[in-house]
């Protein structure tokens, strides 16, 4: 029995521009999104985001350091209720 399109999955990319002039790409299977000052700029960062969410990447040993030393944030200026990311908890 052939399927309709309402039986099959969504599949590619939507781009949205964004009042600021900014592009956010979002993957339709699974809704993650990126963005970027042009479309190559956040469809490189949605294909990133798609690659780390499948098991890619490499391990986070010690969170605190990575806040520091790869997104330059100081871990003594975050609040009691802000939360860190899912994948450095």
């Amino acid at each position: 029995m052939a399927s309709t399109s309402r039986d099959r999955k969504r599949e590619g990319v939507e781009f949205i521009h964004e009042d600021d002039g900014s592009v956010t790409a979002r993957d339709l299977e699974t809704g993650l999104a990126r963005g970027g000052e042009t479309r190559a700029e956040a469809l490189a960062q949605l294909a990133e985001v798609l690659r780390l969410e499948a098991g890619g990447g490499e391990p986070v040993d010690d969170p605190d350091e990575f806040l520091d030393e790869e997104m330059d944030i100081d871990v003594g200026d975050l609040g009691e209720h802000d939360e860190l990311p899912g994948f450095l908890r």
